[in-house]
């Protein structure tokens, strides 16, 4: 076995592809592009190890295309000509185009032709999201499909499947503790590339038993992964668990163990995880209360996964204790939460008619052709007109939390405006 774990389990068909059901599951649109054999470009994006060369791979064993990848980094134009002649040969051939967002022009005016002709059908795979990364020129030629992250028991069902496949996965009996599949499912990440590598590195570094059998531990698998299992328990729902547990803490104002349970995720190497729930909780849990707080969360946390572990512990730690002393405040996404409520429940009412484009006038007189009044017109900024449909119009979803200034001043202007209107009001009764 000269290839590694991950590309020897790499699918051969569509129906070997882990997860992604959206995409790939029975009516599905990548699917029945396979079945119809009516392929067309696309780029896939999504986490690393989460599908992306998987999918490519697999719609080519099944549709029997030939298939040849290229890295928009480190692959040179003469690689993409050498690409294009075998194409030309064979009458076409699936390419996959590892970090399309890094494509050059050189390469991209190249691959342009080729894409229109379809003598080249093109899978981008991408970490970024395409529609801000990648060139409109690739865009508008391509099909764009965003890639689910794998849930622990989609890479817990990958992991055990390589333990019974004698063809692709070990060729030696191995037995893994239940305790030792969960910590690489969840330490991992979903990333299953480095699920399986973390697999093999505990394989090969582990000596079979007297029966033959090679026995993989809690241990050895802590060994390889150089990682703690403390952050999980041994149904793999501690992970969560303390997720939850950190944003309780800091939404309870408790900077100790909050401090804690971020530790604990830092410990497991859970960058992602972290990085995650703490801008949900900076916008969810301090929201209006503290904007700026959500400034520098989403800055450290962008800086934090750019320099990685161990350094991002020190930019963890100052988002952590910020946001745990924050003044917290949830009204805006419980009135936002009031809106689609209401949404739900009317559906989409239709718009009053001096709202919708095309009507504006400029006008600041009632009664005009189209009735829309144009606030920068007016001294306040301001003016009394229905913006919600009919049915809505007494609706009121925003609450102000005035549990600091910002929200303060937010909540005085809501005031203030409530004035005006009252005072409009009493002059047309007058």
């Amino acid at each position: 076995m000269l290839d590694n774990l991950a590309l020897r389990m790499r699918p051969q068909n569509i129906d070997q592809v882990i997860g992604q059901k959206h995409l790939v599951g029975s009516g599905k649109i990548i699917r029945r592009m396979v079945e119809a054999k009516r392929l067309s470009s696309m780029i896939l994006y999504g986490p690393p190890g989460i599908g992306k060369t998987s999918i490519a791979a697999a719609i080519a064993g099944t549709t029997k295309y030939a298939f040849r990848t290229f890295n928009a980094t480190v692959d040179s134009k003469k690689d993409l000509q050498a690409i294009a002649e075998e194409a030309k040969f064979s009458g076409g051939l699936i390419l996959l185009l590892d970090e399309i967002h890094r494509l050059d022009k050189t390469k991209q005016d190249f691959l342009l032709p080729l894409l229109e002709s379809g003598l080249i059908t093109m899978i981008g795979a991408t970490t970024e999201n395409p529609f801000f990364s990648v060139t409109p020129a690739i865009r508008s030629r391509v099909q764009i499909f965003e890639l689910e992250p794998l849930t622990i028991e989609q890479v817990k069902q990958a992991l055990t499947e390589t333990l019974t496949n004698k063809e692709r996965g070990f060729d030696l009996d191995v037995e893994i503790a239940p305790q030792a599949l969960d910590f690489i499912a969840t330490a991992t990440n979903g990333d299953l590339r480095s699920a399986y590598n973390s697999l093999e590195l505990a394989v090969l570094s582990t000596t079979a038993d007297s029966d033959g059998t090679l026995r993989i531990t809690l241990e050895d698998v802590e060994n390889s992964l150089q990682r703690s299992y403390i952050t999980m328990d041994k149904d793999g729902d501690g992970h969560y668990d303390v997720l939850s547990a950190l944003q309780k803490s800091i939404r309870g104002s408790d900077v100790d163990a909050s401090l804690h349970y971020a530790a604990r995720l830092i410990e497991a190497g859970d960058l992602p995880s972290l990085a995650r729930r703490l801008t949900v909780i900076a916008y969810e849990d301090i929201g209006l209360a503290n904007p700026e707080a959500q400034m520098h969360t989403v800055t450290a946390l962008d800086a934090a996964q750019k320099i990685g572990f161990p350094e991002a512990r020190i930019l963890i730690a100052n988002v952590v204790i910020d946001l745990a002393l924050s003044p917290k405040s949830n009204s805006a996404y419980t009135a936002m939460d009031a809106a689609i409520s209401d949404l739900r429940s009317n559906g989409a009412l239709p718009i009053p008619r001096h709202l919708r484009d095309g009507h504006y006038s400029g006008s600041k007189e009632l009664g005009n052709a189209t009735g829309y009044l144009y606030p920068h017109s007016y001294p306040e900024k301001w003016v009394d007109q229905q913006y919600l449909p009919d049915r809505l119009k007494n609706a009121r979803y925003f609450t102000p939390n005035e549990t600091g200034k910002y929200e303060r001043a937010l909540a005085l202007t809501l005031e203030k405006i409530q004035e005006l209107k009252q005072a409009r009001k009493a002059g047309d009764k007058g």
